[in-house]
């Protein structure tokens, strides 16, 4: 990172470990898939898996060691052959 890097992240993000199971709720065919979770925060997480079909934007339910619900992809990076995706909590609980 750069001196001139500014942090726009509005919640503290926690690292976190994990399988994470996703089933996706629109569309024509709901898909599962699963991933890896890197890290939560208050009101989302972040997951590391191959669905390259996910698009931002795109709900699912979800189901990780922290909490389960509905989901809803903010944004995604491929980076060393896996996707990144932030999802948004929607609706769920923690567990």
């Amino acid at each position: 990172m750069t001196e001139s890097y500014l942090e726009k992240r509005r919640e503290p993000r926690f690292r976190a470990e994990g399988r994470v199971t996703f089933k996706a709720v629109d569309g024509a065919e709901a898909a599962s898939f699963e991933g890896r979770l890197i890290d939560v925060s208050e009101t989302g997480f972040r997951a590391a898996h191959t669905d390259t079909g996910l698009a931002r934007g795109q709900e699912v339910l979800f189901e990780h060691s922290k909490a389960q619900g509905r989901a809803r992809a903010i944004w995604n990076r491929i980076l060393d052959g896996e996707v990144q995706t932030g999802f948004l909590v929607i609706a769920g609980e923690r567990t």
